[in-house]
């Protein structure tokens, strides 16, 4: 780290436990993460309570390259935070999950939603228990009325926009798992 941690005690005494505390999980990211530039951490006791403890409040700010990583763990969400260390422990557990989907962005590890096959119905044959999908490239797939699911086959009109699992059956290519998608599903 290019500069040392900062760690500031709002409306509570300064703690070296707590401190050395605070070091070492910072310690634990710059393991995980070797190009934190800067960290500072704020812990404070906002609230003072006389019938039940005080709920501790950890603000962790990370700068990295190329942007900055923020947490603060609200003590209201969490009634265990009346233990300083808990609300350290859970706000270092939620900067850790933050730089690990940075570090992801960061190699290019970011996963790649596939957009099932799709397409619209061109042909239904209900005497028959079948009907047929012209895919969005333009393939022609069988389904039979049990690969629809989520709906009643008898309820299908052509032109109604599917997805589906692609598969080659005794007929050619064959659609299975067939799912209606709803009116505001755009097409590619």
């Amino acid at each position: 780290m290019n500069k040392p941690v900062e760690i500031t005690f709002r409306d509570m005494p300064r703690s070296e436990a707590v401190e050395a505390k605070i070091r070492e999980k910072v310690a634990r990211l710059e393991e995980f993460y070797e190009h934190i530039l800067a960290c500072h951490v704020v812990i404070e006791s906002p609230h003072s309570h006389h019938h039940q403890g005080n709920l501790f409040h950890v603000g962790i700010d990370l700068t990295v390259p190329d942007g900055e990583i923020i947490v603060n763990r609200d003590p209201r969400e969490h009634h265990a935070h009346e233990d300083a260390y808990v609300a350290i422990r859970d706000a270092f557990k939620a900067a850790r999950r933050k730089l690990q989907d940075f570090a992801r962005k960061q190699r290019g590890d970011i996963k790649a939603h596939v957009v099932p096959p799709h397409g619209i119905i061109f042909e239904l044959v209900p005497e028959q228990n079948y009907g047929r999908i012209r895919g969005s490239d333009g393939r022609e797939l069988y389904f039979h009325r049990n690969s629809f699911l989520g709906g009643d086959f008898d309820t299908l009109n052509i032109g109604d926009e599917v997805r589906f699992v692609e598969g080659v059956g005794k007929k050619g290519l064959q659609a299975s798992t067939v799912h209606l998608i709803g009116k505001h599903h755009i097409i590619d």
